[in-house]
This record gives structure tokens, sequence and C-alpha cells, in this order.
């Protein structure tokens, strides 16, 4: 009689759960229930919610066991959380906006942007720079980047000062001809008419914009006609040019070297916004005497490096208008020859403001839109160091004076350099041992300035001057090959090179360098070079720019 009938007593627990299953699900939606899952007791239900079964017995008891709905759970911390907040005052939500709609996200101002490099496309390119020393280096651009922009990203790469001057050249060996990239061009669509051989360099440029600056010194009387009246001066030459209603012609005698052969013809050429002329009678400008030898649209203007070598040009003064299409043909080159620098610079200056008028004036103006945009978003004032700015004074008195009388400041600038002169050799006799040592610095602490170009012949330091810009006062430095113990100091001015030999001389046994015959005496280069940048003294001008190459 102790024996438990098992198999009945299964029975029964399998028919007691199977009647408590569906109790349990709806008791789990309609009661409320605590945060640790069991139900409320002795409180009324919410509202709208259907009314609770019996209460179970002790068997069902077992309900607190099963699943709860997490929806149910949700809405009981919902409830707690308001009785929580019911007490406390309503505080109104300052951005009702954020609470009805997604946050979006919120586009960059475009006066956030960095203003030295625009948003660009994603489409990429990569393009090979090579400095004027061989160094190489591979940019990767956009495709819509500009030359502009990419000579500044290559200035702040290289840790060079951003002066404006730096450009972009476009370089064909196999052509001999070079031109500096207006700084509105895609680089992408230049290098995409470019051959294998062709390539960029990244060279200084001072004279990109010098004829906004002095343009009757690039466009001579005899070679400017208009077809209206003009009144002259600078500002109404330059109107005339940058203004397309108005027809300037450039006219003149030119060796034209015939397509497709060696010969040389000196013709009668005339260029206006349609299109380079030249005549077949004389210096006739007839209509019927006319014949259109380039478009302007349709090709650019480039410097022959070797004319004589490759065209057997009959000066050095050679350009061609190379057209868009042209790759590698030599054969379709129009290639010019003027009879001195300054026509060659006439004729190219004239063909750049032709071909793009405006667009010329708004690069050289950007710069300086640049610079105002950011000392007018400065606080307080800012001192500008220029060249204006540049005074002598006296300092011999209780009080500084500034001199006035140009004769006084020349000789106060000769008493300022013996008195470089003079802490230079009291430096040597306090921090040398033998005034040996102090004349080996001087013979080479040159070598580190940006100027000084070492060996170079003659005709490599003007072809580096013309290519950095016939501008006033763009020189360097470099080594006498006639005396060993001597320098030259190559000189542009008005769009000619001079040279100047820097002699040594010895004085109680110190040496020292001058440029008028021991007039006026400095202990190293970098003392003379200092000197004649405030001082023209012997010199037609001021030096103002250095050639200088950078290592990509």
């Amino acid at each position: 009689e102790n024996d438990i009938d098992l198999e009945g007593l299964v029975n029964d627990m399998n028919t007691s759960l199977e009647s408590l299953c569906p109790s349990s699900n709806m008791q789990s939606e309609t009661v409320p229930l605590r945060q640790n899952g069991q139900h409320t007791r002795g409180q009324p239900p919410p509202a709208g919610a259907r009314p609770a079964e019996p209460q179970a017995s002790a068997q069902q008891k077992v309900q607190r066991s099963q699943p709860m709905h997490i929806l149910a759970v949700r809405r009981l911390q919902e409830e707690d959380q308001q009785l929580k907040t019911s007490s406390l005052p309503a505080i109104p939500n300052p951005f009702p906006e954020l609470g009805k709609k997604p946050l979006q996200s919120v586009p960059t101002p475009p006066f956030l942007l960095p203003s030295r490099w625009p948003a660009r496309s994603l489409q990429k390119q990569d393009v090979k720079i090579f400095g004027e020393d061989g160094t190489c280096k591979v940019v990767e651009i956009p495709v819509d980047m500009k030359s502009r922009d990419l000579c500044q990203l290559l200035v702040y790469r290289s840790h060079c000062v951003d002066d404006n001057s730096w450009t972009l050249v476009e370089f064909h060996p196999h052509l001999g001809i070079e031109r500096c990239l207006e700084d509105h061009e895609l680089v992408a669509q230049v290098d995409s008419t470019m051959a294998g051989e062709s390539k960029f360099l990244f060279r200084k440029n001072y004279g990109k914009y010098e004829f906004f600056k002095n343009p009757t010194n690039f466009f001579p009387d005899q070679m400017v006609t208009w077809c209206q009246q003009s009144n002259g001066g600078q500002n109404q030459l330059l109107q005339n040019f940058l203004n397309t209603s108005s027809c300037p012609e450039i006219q003149g005698f030119l060796h034209v070297k015939e397509l497709g052969r060696k010969s040389w013809k000196k013709m009668y050429l005339c260029l206006r916004r349609s299109g380079l002329y030249c005549s077949t009678k004389g210096s006739s400008k007839e209509p019927r005497h006319l014949q259109l030898l380039a478009d302007l649209d349709d090709c650019s203007v480039f410097s022959v490096i070797s004319g004589k070598k490759q065209y057997h040009t009959p000066t050095e003064f050679g350009f061609c208008l190379k057209p868009n299409k042209v790759l590698q043909e030599t054969k379709e080159l129009r290639v010019l020859c003027a009879e001195d620098e300054q026509g060659r610079i006439c004729w190219m200056t004239a063909f750049r403001l032709l071909k793009y008028g405006m667009t010329l004036y708004q690069n050289y103006r950007l710069p300086h839109h640049r610079k105002a945009a950011y000392l007018s978003s400065l606080s307080g004032p800012v001192r500008s160091v220029s060249e204006s700015s540049l005074v002598a004074m006296d300092f011999s008195g209780q009080t500084g004076r500034v001199i006035d009388n140009p004769d006084e400041a020349e000789s106060a600038a000769l008493e300022e350099g013996h008195a470089w002169r003079r802490r230079s050799t009291r430096m040597s006799a306090l921090g040398s041992q033998s005034p040996l040592a102090h004349s080996s610095l001087n013979t080479v602490i040159h070598k580190s300035q940006h100027w000084f170009h070492g060996r170079i012949s003659r005709e490599e330091s003007h072809r580096i001057i013309k290519q950095q810009g016939l501008v006033d006062g763009l020189f360097l430095v470099r080594d006498s090959q006639s005396n060993p113990k001597a320098y030259v100091l190559t000189l542009s001015h008005h769009q000619k090179i001079k040279n100047f030999q820097i002699l040594p001389c010895e004085e109680e046994g110190q040496v020292f360098f001058s440029l008028d015959d021991g007039n006026t005496k400095f202990s190293d280069l970098i003392q003379l070079v200092d000197f004649y940048q405030l001082n023209k003294g012997v010199l037609p001008c001021k030096l103002k720019h250095h050639c200088v190459r950078v290592a990509l």
C-alpha cells in the first residue's frame, strides 16, 4: 500500500500543465508586472485593461516561472518613469525639432572649407613633377585641380616661401620648347595632351605678371597700334588689352620658319584677337594681303630653348605656336624668331593677353584679395614690412632721427658697411685663435645660401635668369671661371643680363670682398648681398629676387 502509482501521477501533471498554459499567457499581457517579474496584488488594474481572470489555484502559482512578454516590461518601465517625474515641474524642450525629426548630417559651410584647396571631385590622377635639380615627385591630384593649387601644395610640402611666383612648366624635350602654365589651367587636362617624354617642372617665374606692373616696358610704341583712338598711359594700355570691345594689334617683322622646311623668311606679321596674320605684300595690312597663320584658341605659345641647334633659328630669341592636337610632330609647329629679347617678350605677352584677357588679371589679383581678406579677419592691426617702409636712421644722438637727404643716407649706408667689417674683425679676434681660421670660414659660408649656384658657366647663369623671369633685380652669385678666387654677380635689369665681378682684397691679413675695386669691402658674400639688397651702390638697381632651385 506504500507503492505509488507513478504512471497516474505523470498523467495528472501533464493535464494540469496543459490547463495552465493558456491562462499564463493571458495574464502576462493584462496584469501589470513589477520589474522583478511578479504580479501586483491589491491594486486596481490600469484603465483600458481587460478584467483579470479569477485567482489561480495553488497549483497554478508555477505561472510565475513562465516566460514574460518583453513589451509588458517596457510599458512598466515607462509607467514607473512617468510616476517618478510626475511630481517635478514640467520643463519645456528648448529644441522641439530634435524630438520630431531624425538627426541629419549638417553640411559644412563653404566658408569653413580650406580656401587654398577647395572641395574637389573624387577622381584622382597621378602626376610626375620634376625639380630643376633633377629630383622627381609623384603627386596624386584631383582631375579638376588647377595649376595654382598644385603649386601651393608643392610649396607646402617642400617647405618653401609662398610668394606667388611659383609655377608649373610644360616642358617638351623632344621639341625643345617650354611654357609656364596659367594659374587657371587644369593640370590633368594639360597632362593628357603631353607625349611620353614631356614632363612638368616646378620652377619660379618672377615675370609671370610683371606686365601688369610696368606695361610700358613690355609694349614699345612702334609695335602697338589701336583700331580705336587711345589716350595713352599704362592703365589705358592694359584696358585696351583686357577689354574685348577694343582692337589692339601687335605688328612688326619676324623670321618665320616655313612648315615642313628648314628655310626661314622674314615677314611682316600682325597679331589680333582673331589670330596671327602675315602680310603677303610688304607691310601692307589690307584684308586681301593678310593670310592667317594661327588661331589663338587652338594653340599655345612656347619659348624655344635651343633654337639654333634644333630649328636653325637666325637669332636666339625664338618662340613658337603649338597646336593643341600636336604631340611630337615638329613639322606642324609654327616657329617664329624675333630680333631681340624685348621683341620676343612683347609678342608672347600680347598672345597671352589676347587669348585669356580678364582671366589673367583675375589670376594676378587673386593673391592680393586673399591677403586682404586674411588681414581683415584679424582683430588687431598688422604692420607690413616692405621696401617703402625701410628708411635710413641716425642713432648717433640721444634720440634717433630719419635721414631725409639722399647723399647723407648713402654715406650712412657706406659707413654701416664698414661697421660690419669692423665688427667681424673684432669677432674674429675674440672667437678664433688665428685670422686664417676666420678667412677660411668667410670663403665657404655663402655656399649654404639659395642665391649661390656654385661653379656654373656664364651661359647657364643666363639661362636660369631667363627661365625665372627677366625682371629688375633678379640675381644669382656664382664662381668665376676666369679667376678661381673671385665670384660673379649675375643681375637682370631692363630685360638685359649683366655680370659684375666680385674680387677679393686683402687688408692687414684679412680677406675682404668688393664690387667697386675696394671702395666698399665686406667680410663675406652674405654681407655683400645684404648690403646691396638695401642699397643700389654701383649696381643699376637693388638686388630684389634671387634665383633658387628647390629639391622636391
